[in-house]
């Protein structure tokens, strides 16, 4: 048995690569950093620390770390390391004075010596901007959102099946990418005082532009934004008063494929002499096409092309540069199926794609976020150097519904009309609160913290069921706390303050019901509001570090943390009345005060008491310093 086994979570030494334990977040190549780590002394009498780490593929010990703090039972350890690389992985060695020697990763705790791949890591590659940190995110699908008056003018295209705004939504079969709704930008425009109520920053819309379906993944053009939105005019419109009201908006773009009415597809169909021939990867005298997961509406780009870049996403007249700049000046852009594109057989550009996506923003506005879609899992592959953060399921959204998912239904939640990689579920089972930490360690280990503070978080998307649909009855409030109280962007999926089912992707997609076309509950409005003002106004929340300090079945509890404060979180699912902390867990806890849940810290000499009471969510806020 090793020292530690039976330390309580909340006294294992901590590292998560924040500014509290490496204080230069933004590193440059030979750069000296600061690295440090916290030890308990309940783990042992400390004989030494140092960190290993890699210079130019090798590994090399640090000088022995010198203690430069001491709080409560903690001891603060530094040393110095060089940044000799771009990237740069690193594990801490702790030898007890027992002559028992530990190693600490992004994996926890451990007696024996791991591989390199459970590293902490830390690269020179530019952050995303700092309001990112700061984000607050509302996902619109605009079909759905709301229909201004201007939308009447137009006429339902041939491809689309018109629906009333009441009407139930067709979840599967044929009709579903044809059930045309009639929302417009004007219609966002008109409900942004509801974002501001809710607290939001960042709109994200996905698709605007032409296509033959209500979702617009399959694009016709990238040059202009779909009339039926309402254009250009409205387009630009809607980010000049998001602007005004304190809100950033981004697009969405598929850089994986376009649709089979696009123009560069039509032009080269059954054309191999055409100049957008090589834009696709064709065959057969141009006859055949590559497709996305073999969906014939969606033609794979290849590029491989020169001129496909060109006009896509290099330089100032690209499509991804044009709406970045005047007259619309959107603030970034989430890029749909992200680990795909670039991608097929033999051929990887990945990553060139995404540097030269990222390299045009950076000369258009830098000042703009650069988010990729990810189904399964992003860690190693989104690091930074391409894309600035993930739209990710793995590290977040799956291990929460596993937490909160109500045995009692009889289907298992599955996603957008049945397509490849949207499963919500894998394969699992129901799982407990240490499922639920472990599972997020796990997925979360791989990235650096300056990509992890740009995750996006979601409870649900356009692509998934309702977690409401799926979840234990009164879960949503407690699961929208974790959302806003983990590091990431917490993501608002229209509908969700409006208390919306939806039993797959598609149905997710129920239009707001603003003026009461069915059932709903506005209650959640007031719980997004509240837990979105405690984000804004609370540091730690945005920059903190984060460690988990309590984990059973029905409860867990975090700590978030920086220089001028803590925020102490607590989450049950039920009952769990066993909850409780060494005193010295944080710094200050006889002032700590309640921020949300009303729940009460019972306080001894050497404990602290949480409640653990049935279906709940409690925050509580710390000064940093006495």
């Amino acid at each position: 048995m090793s020292s530690f086994d039976k330390l309580p979570l909340a006294l294992l030494p901590h590292h998560d690569g924040s500014a509290l334990y490496v204080p230069n977040q933004s590193p440059k190549v030979l750069d000296v950093l600061k690295i440090r780590v916290r030890i308990h002394k309940a783990l042992g009498t400390v004989k030494e620390v140092r960190v290993r780490y890699s210079e130019s593929g090798e590994a090399f010990p640090s000088p022995p770390m010198k203690v430069i703090k001491r709080e409560g039972g903690w001891s603060w350890y530094e040393t110095k390391i060089t940044m000799h690389n771009p990237k740069t992985n690193y594990r801490f060695m702790i030898v007890l004075a027992s002559g028992e020697t530990l190693w600490l990763n992004t994996q926890g705790l451990h007696s024996l010596n791991q591989p390199d791949i459970n590293d902490f890591r830390l690269n020179t590659f530019a952050s995303a901007p700092k309001w990112g940190q700061n984000a607050i995110m509302y996902q619109i699908f605009p079909d759905r959102f709301a229909r201004s008056k201007h939308a009447d003018e137009h006429k339902t295209p041939s491809w689309a099946i018109a629906r009333e705004w009441g009407d139930k939504v067709i979840g599967s079969g044929p009709g579903t990418s044809e059930q045309f709704f009639g929302g417009d930008l004007w219609g966002v425009i008109e409900h942004l005082d509801h974002l501001k109520k809710l607290g939001v920053n960042l709109v994200y819309l996905t698709p605007i532009f032409p296509a033959r379906s209500n979702h617009r993944y399959d694009a016709s053009s990238f040059a202009e934004v779909d009339p039926l939105l309402g254009g250009g005019k409205a387009f630009a419109a809607l980010i000049q008063a998001a602007h005004k009201q304190g809100m950033r908006v981004i697009g969405d773009l598929t850089s994986n494929h376009s649709g089979v009415g696009h123009e560069w597809f039509k032009a080269a169909h059954k054309k191999p002499s055409a100049k957008e021939s090589d834009f696709y990867y064709f065959s057969e005298k141009n006859h055949k096409y590559e497709s996305w997961f073999g969906v014939p509406s969606l033609p794979k780009f290849n590029w491989k092309s020169r001129e496909l870049r060109k006009r896509f996403i290099e330089g100032p007249n690209s499509v991804v540069a044009k709406w970045l700049k005047a007259p619309y000046k959107m603030d970034g852009w989430r890029i749909d199926v992200a680990n795909m594109t670039g991608r097929i057989r033999e051929e990887d550009m990945y990553l060139e794609v995404a540097q030269v996506i990222r390299k045009t923003m950076v000369e258009i506005n830098p000042d703009t976020i650069m988010l990729g879609e990810y189904t399964g899992d992003a860690a190693f592959e989104v690091q930074g150097d391409g894309w600035q953060g993930a739209m990710t399921y793995s590290n977040f959204t799956k291990p929460v519904w596993r937490w909160f998912y109500n045995e009692d239904k009889k289907s298992r939640p599955k996603g957008a009309q049945g397509l490849p990689g949207f499963s919500m579920w894998d394969g699992a089972q129901k799982a407990g609160g240490r499922e639920l930490v472990q599972s997020y360690t796990q997925f979360i280990a791989g990235f650096p913290w300056h990509v992890r503070l740009h995750n996006m978080n979601p409870l649900d998307t356009h692509d998934i069921p309702r977690f409401k649909t799926y979840a234990i009855k009164g879960a949503q409030k407690v699961a929208a706390g974790l959302q806003f109280t983990f590091p990431g962007i917490p993501v608002i999926w229209a509908g969700d303050e409006f208390g919306l089912d939806g039993f797959n992707g598609e149905e997710s997609r129920t239009p707001i019901p603003w003026n009461n076309e069915r059932p709903h509950d506005t209650k959640m409005i007031d719980t997004y509001a509240a837990l979105a003002k405690i984000r804004r106004t609370n540091s730690a929340l945005n920059d903190g570090s984060m460690r988990f300090v309590y984990a059973s079945d029905e409860a867990i509890v975090f700590v978030r943390e920086n220089g001028k404060q803590s925020i102490l979180v607590a989450a049950t699912r039920g009952t769990d009345n066993k909850i409780v902390l060494p005193r010295d867990v944080v710094a200050n806890i006889a002032k700590a005060e309640n921020l949300f849940g009303g729940g009460k810290l019972t306080l001894t000499s050497t404990t602290v008491k949480v409640p653990g009471d049935k279906l709940s969510l409690n925050i509580w806020r710390l000064p940093a310093k006495a």
